[in-house]
């Protein structure tokens, strides 16, 4: 039995990338593309959206007037 070879688009090119264990970058289909990926992480480009709660005060901080 042949083992089926599957590819994914790359998260940061969009180029085919091999999703085989022999890819060592997967998902992504260069060591480039990882170390960007990895760059954007590091600088913050990426954030989790939060949701702001409409209750609290802008200007208040984390744990102020708790006991």
């Amino acid at each position: 039995m042949t083992a089926r070879r599957s590819s994914v688009p790359c998260p940061q090119c969009g180029k085919a990338a091999d999703w085989t264990a022999e890819n060592r970058f997967r998902p992504f289909c260069s060591e480039r593309c990882k170390l960007i990926d990895l760059g954007a992480w590091a600088s913050e480009a990426y954030r989790v959206p939060v949701a702001e709660d409409p209750k609290e005060p802008e200007d208040s901080e984390p744990g102020a007037g708790t006991s």
